[in-house]
């Protein structure tokens, strides 16, 4: 996947209203950035922080910067969470993700008033599949999700069991969107209702999937790749 403009580098000041960032580009001028992570960005949102960010030149859009990339204990964090979705659509429609190749459709709706990021028709079985961007690493080489509570998570991993026992496949693919990580585990403490949700989820019968990427914002206009390799769960 790659961002539509060449990504800048500047220093992050603050993040704060969960979608607005304080930044200092390398001119010296501070400006408003969208951050678009609903999450705490824990461990991501310090300030003097190096980060990533996208200008744009939209009349419609208010800010002129988006926060894409932070660097953080010498690791690459893509924070922008919808590029999670972008990076494995791009890989689903590749034929990229080992276990689920074939037909592909996005945003497909099941369960009650619920849509599944994705929908492979595989040899005429069906798999829904739900995406989370992983972003926290509180030891290293371990990624860890949630990164706050996750009431919307925790639904997800419901609705994929309902489908699993309807006869279907069901999936939660991992995206661990940093570049530092080689095994992965939930964040219990974090969210005890979600690591509930998640083991209840595989006993049911739910995939546990969990796969980094490749980030490289130096090239033009920069990149987020699937690396088909999954990760060890912790």
């Amino acid at each position: 996947m790659r961002f539509q403009t060449e990504l800048i580098p500047a220093t992050l000041l603050r993040r704060y209203k969960r979608f607005l960032a304080d930044i200092r580009l390398e001119d010296g001028c501070e400006v408003t950035a969208h951050c678009p992570n609903p999450g705490s960005m824990m461990g991501l949102a310090d300030e003097g922080l190096r980060v990533w960010v996208e200008p744009n030149d939209d009349p419609k859009k208010k800010l002129k910067y988006g926060l894409r990339i932070v660097e953080a204990d010498g690791a690459m964090v893509v924070v922008d969470t919808g590029v999670a979705n972008r990076v494995v659509k791009e890989a689903l429609w590749a034929q990229e993700v080992p276990g689920l190749t074939g037909e592909v459709k996005a945003e497909v709706k099941y369960g009650e008033n619920s849509r599944a990021d994705f929908l492979v028709m595989q040899d005429g079985q069906r798999i829904w599949v739900e995406v989370k961007s992983v972003t926290l690493s509180r030891q290293k080489g371990r990624a860890e999700f949630p990164d706050a509570k996750t009431a919307r998570g925790a639904k997800h991993l419901s609705v994929l069991a309902d489908q699993v026992a309807k006869g279907d496949r069901a999936v939660m693919l991992y995206l661990v969107s940093r570049d530092d990580c080689i095994g992965f585990a939930p964040a219990g403490d974090i969210d005890p209702t979600y690591a509930k949700a998640e083991a209840a989820a595989r006993a049911a019968g739910v995939e546990i999937m969990v796969y980094p990427v490749e980030i490289t914002p130096k090239l033009s206009p920069g990149r987020v790749v699937f690396v088909p390799r999954p990760l060890q769960q912790i």
